[in-house]
């Protein structure tokens, strides 16, 4: 995952209507490409790597509750042009960890959760070119992305605080004791001995 697109990641993982251990979805940033686990020989790489994942994870949660997210998005270098869609896809793998979930408040009886959860599922699709709005309505959608991410991260916030959902997924620092044949807490696959144990 590129960087803008794990802090959409984390930001979806966070604001995930059911809880999602960090075991689960560490196999997501891992990439599917080594079959979820992480690409580092060395245990003390996955151990820093997963310490700087969870560290963001944290302060994007700070942020949140500040009231003042701070989503990391790119800037095209060309034109200066906010590349927020890495952002909305990892935010859209988030979400695929638990649809159900999701689904239930997009059809839920409050209508702001709704809403705003529809708005980030319409920027998703206009990111993957899956949209059925015509070009100007996509345009003026585009324009306004990043504010809009923001607000809709925030909505999504409060009503997690509203509901008194679940807190936030549980960190590879806050596992109960970890035998050393057991699995890896951090999502490897391998055992807790040979990786961050």
């Amino acid at each position: 995952m590129l960087l803008t697109e794990l802090d959409g990641f984390l930001t979806g993982v966070l604001l995930c209507p059911e809880p999602i251990a960090s075991p689960e979805w560490m196999t997501v940033v891992w990439g599917s490409d080594g079959g979820g686990v992480p690409p580092f020989d060395d245990p003390l790489d996955v151990q820093w790597f997963a310490d700087a994942v969870l560290a963001r994870l944290h302060e994007i949660e700070r942020d949140l509750a500040r009231g003042k997210p701070r989503p990391i998005l790119d800037v095209d270098d060309r034109n200066g042009d906010v590349l927020w869609e890495p952002w909305v896809d990892g935010f859209a793998e988030a979400v695929a960890l638990r649809p159900e979930a999701w689904a239930s408040l997009a059809e839920g009886d409050d209508r702001t959760d709704a809403d705003a959860f529809a708005t980030l599922s319409l920027l998703i699709a206009v990111a993957r070119d899956e949209s059925a709005l015509d070009s100007v309505q996509i345009n003026a959608l585009q324009d306004h992305a990043p504010a809009t991410l923001s607000e809709c991260v925030l909505r999504l916030h409060a009503a997690r605080l509203r509901t008194g959902a679940a807190s936030q997924p549980q960190s590879v620092d806050e596992r109960t004791k970890v035998g050393r044949n057991d699995p890896c807490p951090c999502g490897s696959g391998k055992k807790s001995k040979r990786c961050c144990g």
